[in-house]
């Protein structure tokens, strides 16, 4: 969305029904039962497993805090709305879950693109906002009101340059990067960086559009590199057809990604092209942990899948705002937004959860899964912190 867009945008707030102010408390009438909570995400489109997945996730942690009395005896309902995964699409459902629906506090959006076109208009009404995977470190530095449950970027993408100079040692890296994502552009700087001052050598450096079809002239430039592995901070709908035109290329390299790879779609569309690739993510589901262990046993068993990543941190921001919610002096944003920046040592599936001044999770570890025989194993967990040293 252009800077001009988005001004224009927030003029026309008003004009949806009420003033910032109204629209940040309408949900605590005394005339309202329920307290309204909105979200936003990619229901269709491309994305749309990432979306119906973090979805799935908040309806799980909502439908159990309304059965345990809800928000002192006031339940909670979610009102959920489609972007598309389209940065202007995110920032027009933002308005309207504040204009004409009066929610008191917002879940998402489903990608850093996605958030930070939404995040102002929730900061210029008062109405907090909690990105369950948006790792792009600008999303949260566009506002007060804006919050995250994940690690960022400038923690992952040194994490994995490390991982792979030391662990692997891999001294050799290729980098493909999607040109159109703040996603990918973001991790692939933080990845870089750390990677050449680790000591390895950037030997390619290759792009493409989200959505593109045909990869074979990047790869094949990657492959003359003779790079040890090529690095592909993307989401799974991409990385996918990307592995399996590499294969086809006679191309031998492991892929490395991010939490954007965290899809059982993944392995379709790759077709067993990524066997012994690794990426990074926030939790694994095979974690023998009791809050993980009973968490999947939940999911499964009401919506017949295993949850991904993103379903966990859809769970865990739904669970920490009714958290912040019932600690919270008065239901309405200002108020709220207070709680959730209070929150300190919050049990969640990802992990202990403090918030720190900047709005993010402190210390929040990454995992590291690695594909075999078309399926992700947990190979090793990183303290970004940690592995600092």
């Amino acid at each position: 969305m252009t800077t001009k867009r988005l001004a224009t945008l927030l003029l026309l707030l008003p004009l949806f029904g009420c003033s910032p102010k109204e629209a940040s408390t309408r949900s605590a009438s005394p005339a309202s039962d329920e307290i309204l909570v909105g979200q936003y995400g990619a229901m269709t489109g491309p994305q749309a497993y990432a979306g119906q997945s973090t979805h799935n996730g908040v309806m799980l942690a909502i439908d159990e805090v309304n059965r345990a009395g809800g928000i002192h005896g006031r339940n909670v309902r979610i009102i959920n709305e489609d972007d598309q995964g389209r940065p202007e699409q995110a920032a027009s459902v933002a308005a309207k879950l504040i204009s004409q629906n009066g929610v008191v506090a917002i879940i998402g959006g489903m990608s850093s693109s996605c958030s930070i076109a939404a995040a102002p208009i929730c900061e210029k009404n008062r109405v907090p906002m909690i990105t369950p995977p948006a790792t792009n470190p600008r999303v949260t530095q566009l506002g007060q009101f804006i919050f995250r449950m994940c690690f960022i970027d400038p923690d992952q993408g040194p994490a994995l340059a490390r991982y792979a100079v030391r662990d692997l040692r891999y001294k050799r890296a290729a980098i493909l990067t999607d040109i159109t994502s703040d996603y990918s552009t973001g991790l692939t700087d933080a990845f870089a960086k750390t990677y050449v001052d680790s000591g390895g050598v950037i030997v390619a450096r290759q792009s493409f559009v989200s959505g593109d079809n045909e990869f074979r002239p990047q790869l094949t430039a990657i492959r003359e590199a003779k790079p040890d592995f090529v690095f592909v901070p993307a989401y799974y709908i991409d990385v996918g057809p990307i592995a399996a035109q590499a294969r086809d290329l006679g191309m031998k390299q492991i892929f490395i990604g991010g939490d954007g790879w965290d899809s059982p779609a993944l392995f379709d569309m790759g077709r067993n092209a990524l066997e012994g690739s690794l990426y990074s993510t926030h939790y694994h589901v095979d974690d023998p942990t009791p809050v993980v262990r009973d968490f999947v046993q939940r999911y499964q068993a009401r919506f017949g899948d295993k949850p991904n990543g993103l379903a966990a941190l859809g769970y865990d921001a739904a669970l920490l705002l009714a958290d912040a919610m019932k600690r919270s002096a008065k239901i309405d944003g200002p108020a709220v937004r207070d709680a959730i920046a209070s929150t300190r040592n919050f049990p969640a599936v990802t992990g202990m959860i403090t918030l720190g001044p900047d709005r993010n999770p402190v210390g929040k570890k990454l995992v590291i899964l690695e594909v075999r025989n078309n399926h992700p194993e947990l190979k090793t967990t990183i303290d970004p912190a940690a592995s600092t040293k």
